[in-house]
């Protein structure tokens, strides 16, 4: 016969639920523990890092371009009149005079016209020849006709005065006298009037003969146009130098203004560089520059900075102080350090990658076995081209990683072998 235990059964469920609740009890403890692990450092190659070790002393800060060689002195040469390109009698690269020609051109209309201009020129100096003897020989007749009507006033008055004192004696009529002093007043109203035509008649040759000479002018300016053009198609050098570039084709039609050669002189030369336009606001006009030409070192220093921005970066020119090396010439690729400041008695290290001055970076710091490395904050100053100031959290002597770390962001830890 069975015997009912209810108790037996509330004694059984209670066990049943102390079991359940240890278990969720022991999978919560060991998950809380799993998350609380961290993750293993992971393993990197000693070889695969660029590390440095944080260094106190002085340190140059410099900003570092790309540039070029480039003449001090250039000359482009340009066509003056529209002509055809017919023969190229210098190629680029060769040393020339100032009067060796580079080009032939051809235009016949410009040398008709410079033919013709030479011709108006010639015929207006002659007409100006036979105007000023014309007008010489009028001044000529004025001026007799001035002698004449003055040596007639001058007897006039002789003989008026010699009959003045005969009338007072009464030896001749007074009116005779009278008659002789009217004649004499004529006349020299006479010579008053021919003085006064004899100045206007030279008063006109004048300007009659300026206006002819500024014609004359005018057509012996455009004559020497002319002929300066029609002695353009022989298209010559004009200084001694290098011929750099004749940027034209046999055949070719040009039009003025074309550029047709560039001559420079190869012994002065400067250099171009050009400067992230990051870093142009510490650079400045007089500025010690070092101009590597691959072949040596060049001392110079800034001596202009261009006022604009192109693809991002500023051009520079840069005087060269030093004496350039062999081989040295004309378009000539070249690297230059420009001096910023030096630094005294800072901790500096080399720049990490992506580590901007002024800025707050994250580096792994090895430890002193030397085997693994922290994360650690650091904060960085002034920056050179491979240098950075360190402001805050690393010490002298301490050695990090510079490389790009990256795929390790998760990770504050990693082991070094």
């Amino acid at each position: 016969m069975d015997i009912h235990r209810p108790d037996l059964k509330k004694r059984q469920t209670r066990r049943r639920q102390v079991i359940i609740g240890l278990a969720a009890v022991a999978i919560a403890a060991t998950s809380f523990m799993l998350f609380s692990v961290e993750p293993a450092a992971p393993i990197v190659e000693r070889s695969t890092l660029w590390m440095d070790t944080v260094k106190r002393g002085e340190m140059l800060r410099e900003v570092r371009g790309p540039g070029v060689l480039v003449p001090k002195e250039i000359r482009w040469i340009a066509a003056e009149t529209a002509a055809r390109v017919e023969r190229i009698v210098i190629r680029p690269g060769a040393q020339v005079e100032a009067d060796s020609i580079i080009l032939e051109l051809s235009n016949p209309e410009v040398v008709d016209q410079a033919l013709a201009a030479e011709a108006e020129l010639k015929a207006a100096e002659a007409d100006y020849t036979a105007r000023r003897m014309s007008l010489a020989s009028q001044a000529l007749d004025q001026r007799a006709q001035q002698a004449s009507v003055d040596a007639d006033y001058e007897s006039a008055r002789l003989q008026a005065e010699a009959e003045a004192e005969l009338a007072s004696k009464g030896i001749i009529p007074s009116i005779q006298y009278k008659r002789s002093q009217l004649a004499a007043d004529q006349l020299k109203l006479r010579t008053s009037i021919e003085a006064e035509r004899s100045r206007g008649l030279q008063q006109l040759v004048d300007a009659q003969l300026a206006a002819d000479r500024a014609r004359i002018e005018q057509l012996r300016n455009a004559a020497a146009l002319r002929r300066r053009q029609a002695d353009g198609l022989q298209l010559r050098a004009g200084v001694a130098g290098v011929l750099q570039q004749v940027p034209v084709q046999e055949g070719q039609q040009v039009v003025p203004g074309t550029n047709l050669a560039r001559v420079a002189k190869p012994g002065e030369l400067m250099a171009e560089v050009r400067i992230p336009e990051t870093q142009i606001k510490d650079v400045l006009i007089g500025q010690t520059v070092r101009v590597d030409t691959r072949n040596g070192i060049v001392p110079g220093r800034v001596s202009r900075i261009d006022p604009a921005v192109l693809n991002g970066s500023v051009l520079i020119d840069v005087e060269l102080t030093g004496e350039l090396p062999a081989g040295a010439r004309p378009d000539l690729s070249v690297d230059a350090s420009i001096e910023i400041e030096r630094l005294a008695n800072v901790l500096y290290v080399g720049r990490p990658a992506y580590g901007q001055a002024e800025s707050a970076v994250r580096l792994f710091r090895l430890d002193q076995e030397g085997d693994r490395a922290l994360r650690v904050p650091v904060q960085l100053g002034r920056a050179s081209v491979s240098l950075i100031e360190v402001r805050e959290g690393l010490a002298e002597g301490d050695s990090v990683v510079l490389s790009d770390t990256s795929a390790w962001d998760e990770y504050d830890r990693l082991r070094i072998r």
